[in-house]
């Protein structure tokens, strides 16, 4: 590659369990959602309780306060539009992520609670990475430390990248969406291991 890269693979604690709600309900009215359509999900979550089941008993039911539901279709369209805050809060000044094209700056790669991202220093990742979980810890999230990841490419910086002063740690080689993306840059890595899982597949066959 011609021009340096830093990778910033960020883990959240809990996500889908810890978005505060009254949070949710302001994001879908910031972006356009009616207000009918705002009260009819609030109304879903009012009063939502649970129960468990402990050593083959059912437990009393408890009231859920924080979070949405695990497995519901709305949950994850619900956490895409906190990310989609988050992520324009953070990079609204702009001039941090990499040239995409000759007008288009990219900052970020996302799937669901999967982030990466991207800059083309050191002190651009360091300021992004700060301005993200400034912006996450505003709607309740939390980053893990521990799980984030720093991979970066043609550079001869090695200062680590921080969270409250902790070092994230750096990678050569990482798995983001089932691809290795490794510190060469290429895909030989990943072609390899896809051939890998492939012939030992193959291997399990047996004749009929």
């Amino acid at each position: 590659m011609n021009s340096s890269l830093y990778i910033n693979f960020t883990d959240y604690e809990k996500a889908f369990d810890s978005m505060d709600r009254t949070t949710l309900w302001k994001l879908l009215r910031y972006y356009g959602v009616p207000q009918k359509i705002v009260n009819i999900i609030r109304n879903s979550y009012d009063e939502l309780n649970c129960k468990i089941v402990h050593g083959g008993q059912l437990a009393d039911s408890f009231e859920v306060k924080i979070g949405v539901r695990q497995g519901c279709l709305l949950s994850l369209f619900l956490f895409l539009l906190v990310i989609d805050w988050i992520m324009k809060t953070s990079t609204c000044e702009g001039n941090r992520g990499i040239q995409w094209t000759s007008r288009i700056q990219m900052d970020d790669l996302d799937f669901a609670d999967d982030l990466a991202l991207l800059s083309q220093s050191q002190q651009q990742m360091q300021e992004k990475t700060t301005s993200v979980a400034a912006a996450s810890e505003a709607v309740d999230l939390n980053i893990h430390k521990w799980k984030n990841k720093i991979l970066w490419y043609s550079t001869a910086c090695t200062n680590p990248v921080t969270i409250d002063g902790e070092d994230l740690e750096d990678v050569k080689t990482f798995t983001y969406l089932g691809s290795i993306i490794d510190e060469q840059g290429g895909s030989d890595a990943d072609v390899e291991a896809r051939i890998g899982k492939a012939r030992a597949a193959y291997l399990q066959l047996k004749n009929i």
